[in-house]
């Protein structure tokens, strides 16, 4: 008896342990067979949010949202709760779909889908406000940076949830700050950054960009112009002459001189020495006439505004002037054609090309001692001619005169023609009366 006893005890725990298996494995695939699915939602405050309660594999169950408070807001198409703001936007046997218009921070939470099967199904919703932040604030610590100086920037991002970021750039270049978030008692958020860098000349007029992230605006930003004040920066530009320079010429320098501020003052000055007594310094042109090599050396021009002063140098270094000496011209008086011969001109002609060529420094001076060389040509020749011209005269009147002779001495005194060629043919005999005399 004992035995049988023992063995219906054991029947009947076994049969209790395999009821609650099967219980627990036909709840099992009821949760399975019936998933409720919500998803949670991020809206921005003024905005619209939807709520979601998905079911699958629905077998009427009944579907109901509630609020974080555990208040029914819709009991399948039904609500209970008296805020207009909530609106049904889809009810089926699969899902409930619900708007909430208008958000607030109040409205921030998690939000509760129940499914009333058996076992009961609970799927929560949270729900985020997005606060964008105001229009961010910039500010320098001095409107005007000299440079080489530090400046700081500051940008201040207010009331924004969640905290924003802030980034920095100057012209296209992103630049690293340091920021600081501090949260407000109605769970907003302040964020400030500072900017600090060394400023140059380049930086004038270059725009510094504070940008602020946050997931409720985009490309939110803020800039600020730069203003820099530099030195000035000097360069001495050449007038004339160009080139080599040479004793006899004229210099003309001119000083240009750019800063922020404009420079007020530009001097010129001779290092180590006085500039020229008769130099003309006319506002920032240099202008030095005939010049020679007792001026050599740097003349400098100074220009400053309020931040400083700069200067810029410039070395003369005077050279001999050009000069052409013309080969002998030799000369005849006895031809004309020798001391008037071309080549002889064009010999001379050729060391002036030569210099001219050497040097286009010559200029009007040797376009001078050409013509000198070739005046000196010229009258040598007509000396030449005056030379010969005399000597020929000269000549001609000495062997110019009269012969006298005593052939027909006799004949005056004849009665007739006849007698008178008989008496000078036949007065041989006084052949000593018949001499010529030369004079």
């Amino acid at each position: 008896m004992k035995q049988v006893s023992n063995m219906a005890n054991t029947s009947n725990g076994s049969l209790a342990t395999l009821l609650i298996l099967f219980t627990i494995s036909a709840a099992i695939n009821t949760v399975q067979s019936q998933n409720l699915i919500a998803d949670n939602i991020s809206v921005v405050e003024g905005e619209t949010a939807t709520i979601s309660c998905r079911v699958k594999n629905n077998d009427d169950s009944v579907i109901q949202l509630l609020n974080p408070n555990r208040q029914t807001i819709y009991f399948r198409d039904v609500r209970p709760l008296k805020d207009a703001r909530f609106q049904l936007v889809n009810f089926s046997d699969n899902e409930l779909r619900v708007s909430l218009s208008n958000v607030s921070l109040s409205d921030e939470g998690r939000y509760v889908c129940q499914l009333y099967s058996d076992p009961p199904q609970e799927a929560y919703a949270n729900i985020t406000v997005l606060v964008p932040p105001g229009n961010p604030i910039i500010e320098s610590r001095e409107d005007i940076v000299r440079e080489g100086n530090e400046t700081e920037i500051t940008c201040t991002s207010m009331g924004s949830k969640p905290a924003a970021t802030i980034r920095w750039m100057k012209g296209d270049k992103e630049l690293q700050g340091k920021s600081k978030v501090e949260a407000t008692y109605d769970r907003m958020f302040t964020v400030t950054s500072w900017l600090r860098f060394t400023v140059m000349r380049e930086d004038d007029g270059v725009p510094v960009v504070c940008i602020v992230d946050h997931p409720a605006v985009k490309d939110f930003q803020t800039q600020k112009y730069l203003e820099v004040q530099y030195k000035p920066e000097v360069t001495i530009k050449v007038g004339f002459p160009q080139g080599l320079i040479r004793e006899g010429e004229n210099l003309e320098l001119t000083c240009q001189a750019k800063g922020k501020p404009q420079p007020h003052q530009v001097n010129w000055v001779r290092v180590d020495d006085d500039v020229p007594s008769h130099a003309v310094i006319t506002g920032s042109d240099l202008y030095i006439e005939n010049l020679n090599k007792s001026y050599n050396g740097t003349y400098r021009c100074v220009a400053s505004n309020s931040v400083g002063e700069t200067y810029a140098d410039y070395i003369l270094y005077v050279r001999d002037a050009l000069t052409t000496t013309p080969k002998p011209t030799t000369t005849t008086t006895t031809t004309i054609s020798a001391t008037t011969s071309p080549p002889d001109i064009t010999q001379d002609a050729a060391p002036s090309t030569e210099a001219a060529a050497h040097d286009s420094q010559a200029g009007p001076e040797a376009q001078r001692l050409d013509h000198a060389v070739i005046g000196g040509v010229v009258a040598v020749v007509v000396f030449a001619m005056l030379c010969l011209l005399i000597v020929l005269g000269r000549y001609f009147a000495r062997h110019k005169g009269t012969y006298f002779t005593h052939e027909a001495k006799g004949a005056d005194d004849a009665a007739d023609a006849d007698t008178a060629i008989i008496n000078a043919e036949g007065g041989h005999n006084n052949s000593d009366e018949k001499k010529e005399y030369y004079i």
